[in-house]
């Protein structure tokens, strides 16, 4: 539940998980979406918890403006880490965020309200520059990850980046577009996201 909005998604809890990682699809894409199935089961591999949901119902899937509302796509994320926290089994884990696409605005929106406890975030082929007005007040280390070949985005994570006063990194995959379709491409990415979810979650769980 996000509010008064249910919401479908899968919850992988591994034994002994040392963080949870919620994804953020982008626009066009749902929890089904390949690639962030892909990611996941890296992270679940590297004792990771992981929630993969839809930000939207179907009926509001339908109205192409909701896709690209990075406001309401945001509030849906905190409604959903609201829900995450009251569970027994996921309140006490440190989470982080992985967005792609526009979904990496909305994590970064997200992540930039006072309260959000988010102790990490990872942008796949992310838009960050559609959450320019909450960049500076974000304050978990964000790691933005961008195919070398995907030369706008690329320049629209660079000014991005600039915009970020928190511990951030930019890591451009080599030979990658926007899809990260290419051989090892999406597997060099999962690991960037692996290391900086690994340095970042687990220690934060066992300063609590």
């Amino acid at each position: 539940m996000a509010g008064d909005t249910r919401l479908a998604g899968r919850l992988t809890l591994p034994a002994d998980a040392g963080g949870l990682v919620v994804f953020v699809h982008g626009s066009g894409s749902s929890r089904h979406s390949p690639r962030n199935r892909y990611v996941a089961a890296f992270l679940n591999g590297a004792g990771l918890g992981t929630l993969l949901f839809d930000l939207l119902t179907p009926q509001e899937e339908a109205d192409r403006g909701n896709v690209f509302d990075i406001e309401l796509l945001a509030a849906r994320l905190g409604g959903t880490l609201a829900w995450l926290r009251d569970r027994p089994a996921t309140a006490q884990l440190p989470v982080g965020l992985f967005g792609a696409s526009t979904g990496a605005a909305a994590a970064l929106w997200a992540a930039a309200e006072p309260d959000a406890g988010i102790a990490a975030v990872v942008s796949r082929g992310g838009r960050p520059d559609l959450a320019a007005p909450r960049l500076s007040h974000v304050q978990a280390p964000t790691l933005l990850v961008v195919g070398g070949l995907d030369t706008v985005v690329l320049q629209l994570n660079q000014a991005a980046a600039a915009m970020l006063r928190c511990e951030h990194r930019l890591s451009v995959v080599p030979g990658a577009t926007h899809l990260f379709e290419e051989p090892g491409t999406l597997q060099a990415a999962a690991a960037l996201a692996r290391a900086w979810f690994a340095n970042h979650l687990p220690a934060l769980g066992r300063a609590a």
